[in-house]
């Protein structure tokens, strides 16, 4: 099974961009119609989060893009990247500080910590968190991807924490995905969209390693394939209390999807009880 799903990603990687959306919006769709559990989920948080059903249906095509896009991110040609507020990456590294990067499930998350990896990695790389997939055959793929100059993978555990506070005091960059749901006992519960969701604590803490700069960021996939912008800026300084600091994120977290809304991934399980770290 691993070299067939190989071959497939390595296969669609060689494609446009704009083909693959066209592949992707497809994809949505499909899964959208035939997944009962999947289409409530989706309508169900875009509702909650006060958007009508045609927001949440133009988020359908969106989330198979995301999909689509990313044989082409991990293995193929490189893609067009534009950028808004890269100055705030440069200010913080002129001073020293380690940045840290807090990404939704907004847009093409992948792009961000790419993007930053060959702008601004050659001196400062960037550590990502990264939890192996499920699927044995993509755990080989999914790794050697997100291994590449200027970008790190740390495990999903107290000796990848330990990297990435590393990373921070010696000035370099680390991303989080602060709206994913952690295990259980590493985290808070907070509002997000007007509904407690467990919301990691890990983002306060490294915030508050050292010397660190602490800003916002995502993807916008931009229309008819023609690449992606980076949209980056900074977040205002953090409470030292986990569940006043999670409260915060989740409000920063909200600002970035309310400015794309049918880009954000409402199918993401965000108001599920945590598991049981092992």
């Amino acid at each position: 099974m691993a070299p067939l799903i190989h071959f497939l990603f390595r296969t669609l990687s060689l494609l446009p961009l704009p083909v693959l959306h066209a592949l992707g919006w497809v994809l949505g769709w499909a899964s959208f119609v035939l997944s009962g559990r999947y289409r409530r989920r989706l309508l169900a948080h875009a509702k909650q989060a006060g958007y009508s059903t045609g927001v949440a249906l133009s988020s359908v095509g969106e989330a198979g893009k995301l999909v689509a896009e990313l044989p082409r991110l991990w293995l193929g040609r490189p893609v067009r990247v534009q950028w808004c507020g890269a100055e705030h990456i440069e200010a913080a590294q002129v001073g020293g500080a380690g940045v840290l990067f807090l990404t939704p499930h907004l847009g093409c998350f992948e792009i961000t910590a790419q993007a930053y990896a060959e702008r601004f990695g050659a001196r400062h790389p960037m550590t990502v968190l990264f939890r192996p997939a499920r699927q044995a055959a993509l755990r080989d793929l999914v790794a050697s991807a997100r291994q590449r100059p200027g970008l790190h993978a740390a495990p999903t555990t107290l000796a990848g924490v330990k990297q990435l506070i590393k990373a921070l005091k010696v000035g370099d960059a680390v991303g989080l995905l602060p709206d994913q749901v952690p295990p259980d006992g590493q985290g808070v519960w907070a509002p997000f969209f007007g509904r407690d969701a467990y919301t990691m604590t890990l983002s306060a803490r490294l915030a508050q390693s050292g010397h660190t700069k602490v800003l916002v960021s995502w993807g916008e996939r931009l229309s008819r394939g023609r690449g992606f912008r980076v949209h980056v800026r900074p977040l205002d300084s953090l409470d030292g209390d986990a569940s006043v600091a999670a409260r915060q994120i989740n409000q920063a977290m909200e600002a970035l999807v309310r400015e794309c809304p049918a880009q954000y991934l409402w199918s993401y399980d965000r108001y599920k009880s945590p598991t049981t770290s092992r």
